[in-house]
């Protein structure tokens, strides 16, 4: 079975800070949807009927967008995705989402955001895989 990733590590987050990198910050999103939402552990944010693991994106991304906003983020894209042109064959995602920050800084306070937390069971409930791909412009 192929490894699955939702979360950072404390190792991966170690990595992107010390790297000091100033300005903007693009994180690239690739999303893999569970069929039926997983709401296990998070009854208190679980909808009476199952959903799919595309409406629970749909409802964490309604609940995180004024959070995103307010530490002056920005959704820049979020589309479907597929197959990949150039790339393995064998692996497909959903979505794909596009997160601007003005920094490193603003990102971590958006991530750290009690109230944003709070509704963080709904990306777990929907996902099944994930990849964030933090960039930067280069001028």
């Amino acid at each position: 079975m192929k490894p699955t990733y939702l979360h950072p590590t404390q190792e991966s987050g170690r990595r992107l800070f010390s790297q000091n990198r100033k300005g903007p910050v693009v994180m690239l999103n690739l999303l893999k949807f569970r069929e039926t939402a997983d709401y296990s552990g998070l009854e208190n944010l679980a909808p009476a009927n199952s959903i799919s693991g595309r409406e629970a994106f749909e409802r964490y991304i309604s609940r995180t967008r004024p959070f995103l906003e307010e530490s002056g983020g920005k959704i820049l894209f979020l589309g479907e995705s597929n197959d990949f042109l150039i790339g393995p064959e064998d692996e497909a995602w959903d979505y794909v989402m596009l997160i601007q920050q003005n920094s490193l800084e603003d990102f971590l306070s958006f991530a750290s955001n009690e109230e944003y937390l709070k509704g963080m069971g709904h990306r777990d409930a929907a996902l099944i895989d994930s990849r964030l791909l933090p960039v930067w412009r280069h001028d």
